[in-house]
């Protein structure tokens, strides 16, 4: 079976990474970070269709992190409960654990605080997307222990870009 066209297209690293100029070009925040190695957590304010799992993505293979991707819509709470179990376990080992959390905001208040002992601690690297203003749809002490960072809509010079880019993979 062979794979998707979107994963054989998605980038690998920052610089094959087309968009978001404003936040992984360099000396651009989340560059730094990547680059020290040292990512805080963060908020994604995104409209749809930007690569923010894609710079995700990008973040925790750079960091060769155990990186567990959940939608705030269908996740369990029991999925979010073995994750926590299998963080605390590779913090031991020395090991990074991100969890991306699309649309955050539609866990409630009460769902988003079970996260934050684990942000506290450093057992996980929250990665939250979310397409609502986080100041309103985050829980404030989640939001006081992260980055936010707001992203564009791709232009249509970077859809060009990409298109160039990748035009032997599309064509294939």
């Amino acid at each position: 079976m062979s794979e998707p066209l979107s994963s054989l297209l998605r980038p690998k690293t920052l610089d094959e990474c087309i968009g978001q100029k404003h936040l992984i070009g360099p000396d651009k925040p989340i560059r730094v970070f990547l680059e020290q190695r040292k990512i805080p957590s963060m908020l994604f304010r995104v409209p749809p269709g930007c690569r923010k799992t894609t710079i995700a993505r990008v973040i925790a293979n750079t960091l060769e992190a155990g990186t567990f991707f959940l939608s705030g819509v269908t996740s369990k709470k029991e999925d979010l409960k073995e994750i926590l179990v299998r963080a605390k376990t590779n913090k031991q080992y020395g090991k990074t654990t991100i969890i991306f959390l699309d649309e955050i905001h539609r866990r409630n208040k009460a769902q988003q605080d079970t996260l934050l002992p684990y942000v506290e601690k450093g057992d996980i690297i929250l990665i939250g997307a979310t397409t609502e203003n986080p100041s309103f749809s985050i829980n404030s002490a989640l939001l006081s222990r992260s980055r936010t960072f707001v992203f564009e809509r791709l232009s249509e010079e970077d859809i060009v870009v990409f298109i160039k880019n990748n035009r032997p993979k599309i064509l294939n």
